[in-house]
């Protein structure tokens, strides 16, 4: 099959589109046809060698960690779904390889929603378990006030809906051309950078209570000014949290969450019910992958890139 690979860690131009061996789906697992699969930040961050120390990768690598396709092989022990069925979830990268493939072998999924494009589920699984472990971790409820800082990110847009949906009062940071992009998924918008803590507190003159950090640009001091704490933010993109007493939140290597794969079925049921949606900042076929990498690495896309097969 075709996949999406890296033998070397650099630049973009390390990827190569290679031919390699089919995985088979085993007890617990199913095995899909890719009509679409997602590109994270983590993606590049394997690639360039950012996160070599952190997780490291037997190298050559298959990328991708979510996709969406038509089932193909069911293994055993699983039930609620057959052969037929359109699905998205997530790979499990240590013992399948990546879902930037024809073929990939879900190790979570839920059906898709109809009201989700193949688009829109390919690029849904990853951000929904990382939304909802991060929101998870800073129980975010009815009457919470939460910040996301990034909020017009992949992450950040499926945050947004999540939080709203149970209960809190969200505030968002993004740039001026997106403010009205991250108000209508539920956020009151306000611009990142100097200034920050005037302008939230200006929103929200009680404090937040937690801060979610999508971006990873070095805010995490205002972030922890804010919320009163360093417990009470958690970052799923600064590297150099520890510094700050923050919790970076990931689901793969050492101090790793519990994964929240309970997000996936969250945002399919909110998705059948109109109150949930999957901004796609892009799709490119696999073999454009190099572009699609190159837009995640500007930290601008508004919403998910993914790759179509």
């Amino acid at each position: 099959m075709k996949a999406l690979q890296f033998s070397e860690y650099g630049p973009v131009s390390v990827l190569e589109v290679a031919d390699v061996p089919e995985p088979h789906a085993g007890p617990g697992q199913i095995r899909v046809a890719v009509r679409a699969t997602g590109i994270t930040p983590a993606d590049w961050y394997l690639r360039s060698g950012r996160f070599r120390d952190m997780m490291p990768v037997h190298l050559p690598f298959v990328l991708g960690v979510d996709a969406a396709g038509v089932v193909d092989e069911v293994g055993t022990g699983v039930s609620g779904v057959r052969p037929g069925d359109a699905v998205f979830g997530i790979v499990d990268l240590a013992k399948h390889g990546g879902a930037n493939a024809e073929y990939a072998v879900l190790a979570t999924w839920t059906l898709k929603p109809d009201a989700l494009s193949w688009e829109q589920a390919g690029g849904a699984a990853a951000n929904a378990e990382t939304a909802a472990r991060a929101l998870d971790r800073l129980k975010v409820g009815t009457g919470t006030t939460l910040l996301i800082e990034g909020a017009a990110g992949g992450v950040g847009t499926v945050a947004i809906q999540l939080a709203a949906a149970r209960g809190a009062t969200v505030i968002g940071t993004a740039g001026a051309h997106n403010h009205e992009f991250i108000a209508g998924l539920g956020a009151t918008p306000t611009t990142y950078g100097p200034g920050l803590g005037e302008r939230v507190t200006a929103l929200a003159p009680g404090g937040v209570d937690v801060v979610l950090d999508c971006a990873g640009s070095g805010s995490l001091p205002d972030l922890v000014s804010l919320a009163g704490s360093p417990d009470r933010v958690v970052t799923i993109a600064d590297p150099e949290s520890a510094k700050y007493g923050v919790h970076l939140s990931r689901s793969g290597g050492p101090g790793a969450d519990p994964a929240a794969v309970h997000g996936l079925a969250e945002v399919a049921a909110l998705a059948q019910q109109g109150r949930f949606t999957v901004p796609v900042a892009a799709a490119f076929t696999i073999e454009n992958a190099a572009a699609a990498h190159e837009l995640s690495e500007t930290g601008h896309a508004r919403g998910k890139i993914v790759l179509t097969l």
